[in-house]
């Protein structure tokens, strides 16, 4: 009777898995073609650079349009897709960012063992697609943030098997593109990687050289990017900046306060970080929050600084939620994502132009409890590994085990 009932769980368990892949394969594809048909050029966002590559091509400087914030290597990216028919760029875009989103999410999982068939990361993709607005933001958009998306958890499975130079030239090739992982590269320097930072470095250096020599404008970047994210005064994006500094500034702290504030909170995520990485225990946690941190402190002072950029940090931590003593065990962790959920009305802050400040509290908050982690450690203070029962294939496999159990 015990091995009939076993027998009729083990099915109902595995039919409940094939559904939810499957009702995670309409999600992910309704969203595509949802957003093939009601945007004509592929993304608000993706359209900027696509711009760019054909002033390029035109023989005019791509920085004339002062909303490119991207570095010389992504026109030169962008040129392929300035070549393609409308009809195929509307649905290409969207089904490529959809693609490296779960790319990131499937290197979030594989660093901590969790097999990327389990219903652990059926659920967890799903969650993020239904439940995180900033997803259907980021298809929608087609911003080319999903180049950081994917490449940040790819280093750090890299980082965690110990090839630091191949994370280097990883990150260096996202950099190149668009700078949104600069902060990673102190990760180089608090593990005194300096062959990962030399190809960190050298890899978006020596593309934007390359880029730039072949352009009309060599140094758009520096004369006409770069004073505009250091002052962030574009009254269009500063409606919709995450930053603490532009929206305490919108409602009503002195500027130079509110920069000061965003600065001391940044400060505090950098030394959360370092303390991070001193505690020196093994295992994908050290590296993943370490990084995320150094993203999140970014975040908290950069101009501009918008909800999406959140996917290059949230998987991470979302993949890691199996493990003891992780920053989404929390449950400031989860507080923090509740202003995120699509469909739920917020008294005074529905309208677009105000949902940076709901962008602003997950943003905070998210960095909080990342930060609290950091500093306390696992549970007691000890390295998670160190509290694992002892089992074959070490606390990796045992992340594993419970993901399949699930």
């Amino acid at each position: 009777m015990n091995t009939g009932k076993t027998a009729v769980s083990g099915w109902l368990l595995r039919s409940a898995g094939w559904y939810v892949r499957g009702v995670l394969g309409v999600v992910l594809v309704a969203a595509v073609v949802r957003v093939g048909l009601r945007v004509p050029d592929g993304g608000m966002d993706n359209d900027i650079v696509v711009r760019a590559a054909e002033a390029w091509l035109d023989g005019r400087s791509p920085y004339a349009d002062r909303h490119f914030l991207y570095l010389p290597g992504a026109v030169l990216a962008a040129v392929p897709q300035a070549l393609l028919p409308v009809d195929v760029v509307r649905f290409l875009v969207p089904a490529g960012v959809t693609a490296g989103l779960v790319i990131g999410w499937a290197c979030a999982l594989r660093m901590y063992g969790v097999p990327w068939r389990s219903r652990f990361a059926a659920y967890g993709l799903l969650g993020l697609a239904l439940g995180f607005a900033p997803f259907g933001h980021l298809v929608e958009l087609g911003n080319w943030t999903v180049g950081s998306a994917a490449a940040l958890p790819l280093a750090l499975l890299l980082v965690c098997r110990g090839r630091w130079v191949a994370a280097g030239l990883v990150v260096g090739a996202a950099v190149a593109v668009k700078p949104l992982l600069a902060p990673v590269v102190l990760l180089f320097v608090l593990a005194r990687r300096w062959g990962a930072l030399g190809a960190a470095v050298g890899v978006p250096a020596a593309v934007s050289v390359g880029a730039a020599l072949v352009m009309p404008d060599p140094g758009g970047f520096f004369t006409r990017t770069l004073p505009f994210l250091l002052k962030g005064e574009d009254s269009f994006v500063r409606l919709y900046e995450a930053s603490p500094s532009a929206v305490l500034a919108r409602l009503g702290v002195p500027q130079g306060g509110a920069t000061l504030l965003a600065v001391c909170a940044a400060a505090a995520g950098l030394w959360c970080a370092w303390r991070r990485w001193q505690r020196g225990d093994e295992g994908p946690a050290r590296a993943v929050e370490c990084a995320v941190m150094l993203m999140l402190s970014a975040f908290l002072v950069s101009r501009p600084s918008y909800d999406h950029y959140l996917l290059v940090v949230l998987p991470l931590l979302l993949a890691g939620a199996l493990t003891p003593g992780a920053a989404a065990r929390s449950p400031w962790f989860w507080v923090a994502l509740v202003p995120q959920v699509p469909g739920f009305s917020w008294p005074w802050l529905e309208p677009g132009t105000r949902r940076a400040f709901k962008d602003a509290v997950t943003l905070c908050l998210l960095a909080g409890s990342v930060g609290w982690a950091c500093v306390r450690g696992a549970g007691a203070g000890e390295p998670v590994e160190h509290r694992e029962p002892a089992r074959q294939g070490g606390p990796r496999a045992v992340v594993g085990e419970a993901a399949r159990s699930r």
